[in-house]
């Protein structure tokens, strides 16, 4: 790194001390399997439970991170400043009609969380419902969850995590007296259905493994053991959810893993009423319901559906051969998700990574695409509250564009402009460029590229890029606005979003080409982009950060060990990146639930070798590794802190030698990092001191 780093203080060196796994003829030694503690589960729940031994080591790899970017502290206070400085703080969403009321959230000034907020729809005094903030006092980590009123507007369910083990207490808030009822449920997932009659709902309940598997009936004013069970998942590998359609008639509760769905509905003035299936899983087929009228909408790739159609069934027959298409399914044009109203059906689809919305007047069957500015724009439903309106909510934003609120008009085709991001420190979209590129992979198909700089930046192979991806579990990454990044791109970096096989940017064949058996995929497309942004003249050779999270930070490693001379520096935040020992222990969170994604290795040979083939912990050698930053969380339930510690202890032990290597640990937070809004800038200013210190930037004023 350019700056001097903190020589006076050695690396933590974690002690060895293997264990051997024998299977499929093969066996493997994990030198570091000490640093999963056996009791993590309650260290999940509570971080003070940690073993002491490794809470010894993490907290000797935190301090050597300090001290080795202690010289970037007055950097870091400056990136806090200048994002903060892009944050409206006392900032509000655009109040959602519901029956007599409008409701939204807003921050105070100074504030980190949330506010939960209602006025009368025709105006009047504001009425807070929930004060983020004061529930967040005295707690080292906060998040509000999940929060419904219910259809009376008489009460609020809510769901807190004050652990960051995504493991949630609902509670009910009485909005005519402002009091907290002392109904109180534990271990909920967060999720909340109402029913009719607005004195009882749906939630679900995780098992021991972290897993929603049981959804219950709650009536106000019931003690928690007293609730009626309404539903058992039995298959590990399921997680349920509960919703409520949009007319309010039925309460659905749904069970997938990432390729297969199964979905119960129950009438919503009947919440402990046996549930009725809509159709029998079926290995990789996947639907949604919602109803209209006396059909039921079904949004599925049933039928060799591939990138899904919209089938219309019976209320009281919708099982599959009932099914009949009202939206056919067309290949490359992916059908996302669906909204509906008393006369209109809404979907979102995605082509070649651009996204776009269709109207349909549900009476006669015409149909209109909402027209936006620019296709490398990002476009988005925002589901209201009302059932029989004519006006529909979306969001557009894209790289260099703040992110804006429109009220649609489905009748007239206008649009009403109701909120644009506000950057109290100034922002002009005209300062900065937006771009496609289209790399080539090995396999001859054409990987989109998403990027931006500033307008009056010249790239050239002088210049330093970075590059995110994720490519996993179908989730698609489009060129949204982000204030943050500009205090990258602001010092001189391209910014760029590589559009990899495992999301669905291209159809559901792009997902299916990113996983299992095809999952090497996604890694061979990111470096193609590499490549190509080399050829293109936007970077050069060892001038490109990597940057990935979760599953995206699986991305970062498996990439750094095939082609790490490509990079002089990456981000892996939170990375799955222990895959196959992972994949190899199914009383693990979300090991089942994972098999459709990466295959199941324990009983299936070609699963464990292709597997074994990228898992970036198995796959470390000596060679050249660039600068890497690591983050964790103690309360991960989704991807367990010990992956990164064992693959940094492994990087430092086995690397050629790493370059400057740090691991980050939260010691009181989980998978997404602190709950509050500035806490979450100070990791990202910590990232970003860190790419400017490895790019010899860290004295490069932001460029206004």
């Amino acid at each position: 790194m350019s700056s001097a780093a903190n020589t006076s203080m050695a690396p933590p060196v974690a002690a060895r001390r293997p264990v051997a796994d024998a299977r499929h003829g093969q066996t493997r030694e994990d030198p570091y399997a000490w640093l999963r503690d056996p009791n993590w589960r309650e260290a999940m729940a509570d971080p003070a439970q940690l073993d002491p031994a490794i809470r010894s080591y993490l907290t000797a790899e935190n301090d050597y991170a300090a001290a080795q970017m202690a010289d970037t502290e007055a950097l870091q206070a400056t990136l806090v400043a200048e994002m903060r400085g892009r944050i409206r703080e006392d900032d509000h969403s655009v109040p959602a009609p519901d029956g007599p009321w409008a409701y939204y959230t807003r921050y105070r000034t100074g504030g980190q969380h949330p506010l939960l907020c209602r006025q009368p729809r025709d105006g009047g005094e504001e009425q807070v419902l929930l004060d983020g903030d004061a529930e967040a006092e005295g707690s080292a980590y906060f998040r509000l969850g999940g929060a419904a009123h219910s259809p009376d507007h008489r009460f609020l369910a809510y769901a807190l995590d004050r652990s960051g083990a995504e493991s949630f207490t609902l509670q009910i808030r009485d909005l005519a007296t402002g009091e907290t009822l002392t109904d109180r449920i534990e271990h909920g997932r967060g999720d909340i259905a109402w029913a009719s009659d607005s004195r009882a709902f749906l939630y679900t309940v995780h098992d021991e493994e972290h897993r929603p598997r049981w959804v219950y009936c709650h009536r106000l004013g019931d003690p928690a053991d007293a609730d009626t069970l309404v539903y058992t998942e039995t298959d590990p590998g399921f997680f349920l959810g509960v919703d409520r359609t949009e007319s309010g008639r039925y309460l659905l509760i749904d069970s997938h893993d990432h390729t297969t769905s199964e979905v119960r509905y129950l009438p919503a003035d009947q919440p402990t009423a046996e549930p009725r299936l809509i159709a029998e899983r079926e290995a990789d087929v996947e639907y949604s319901v919602t109803d209209h009228g006396d059909a039921w909408l079904i949004l599925t790739n049933a039928d060799g559906a591939e990138d899904f159609m919209i089938a219309r069934a019976p209320i009281g027959t919708p099982n599959r051969e009932a099914w009949a298409p009202l939206v056919p399914e067309r290949s490359g044009r992916l059908i996302e998700g669906v909204l509906v109203f008393e006369d209109w059906l809404v979907r979102q689809e995605l082509e070649d990574a651009e996204s776009r919305i269709v109207i349909r007047a549900l009476a006669t069957g015409e149909e209109h695409v909402i027209e936006q500015p620019d296709p490398c724009v990002e476009v988005g439903l925002v589901p209201g509250m009302e059932y029989r309106t004519q006006t529909l909510r979306f969001a557009m934003s894209g790289f260099a564009q703040p992110s804006q609120v429109f009220d649609y008009d489905m009748a007239t085709r206008e649009r009403v402009l109701k909120k644009t991001q506000e950057i109290p420190s100034g922002h002009d979209p005209a300062a900065y460029v937006t771009r496609r590129l289209m790399a080539t992979a090995a396999d001859g198909e054409r990987i989109p590229i998403s990027l931006f700089h500033r307008a009056d930046l010249t790239p050239d192979a002088t210049t330093p890029l970075l590059l995110y991806g994720y490519g996993a579990y179908g989730i698609s990454e489009l060129p949204g606005f982000s204030p943050n990044r500009r205090s990258l791109v602001d010092r001189g970096f391209v910014y760029a979003v590589a559009h990899v096989r495992g999301g669905r940017e291209r159809g559901y064949r792009w997902y299916r080409q990113g996983r299992q058996a095809a999952k090497m995929n996604t890694f061979t497309d990111y470096i193609a982009c590499a490549e190509a942004l080399i050829d293109a003249g936007y970077t050069g050779p060892g001038r490109i950060a990597a940057h990935g999270g979760s599953a995206g930070g699986m991305l970062v490693g498996a990439v750094l060990n095939q082609r790490p001379e490509l990079f002089h520096a990456a981000l892996a935040d939170v990375p799955f990146v222990d895959v196959l020992n992972t994949m190899l222990d199914p009383s693990l969170p979300l090991t089942p639930p994972e098999w459709p994604e990466w295959g199941n290795p324990i009983d299936d040979p070609q699963a464990y070798a292709d597997i074994a083939a990228y898992s970036p912990y198995d796959n470390v050698a000596p060679r050249p590794y660039p600068h890497m930053l690591v983050t964790a969380g103690v309360s991960d339930p989704r991807v367990t802190y010990w992956e990164p510690a064992k693959w940094v202890a492994r990087l430092r032990a086995e690397g050629e030698p790493p370059g400057q290597l740090l691991l980050r640990t939260n010691m009181s937070a989980g998978h997404g990092g602190p709950g509050g809004r500035f806490q979450f800038l100070e990791e990202v200013a910590l990232r970003y001191a860190f790419l400017l210190k490895a790019f010899g930037r860290e004295g490069l004023a932001p460029t206004t």
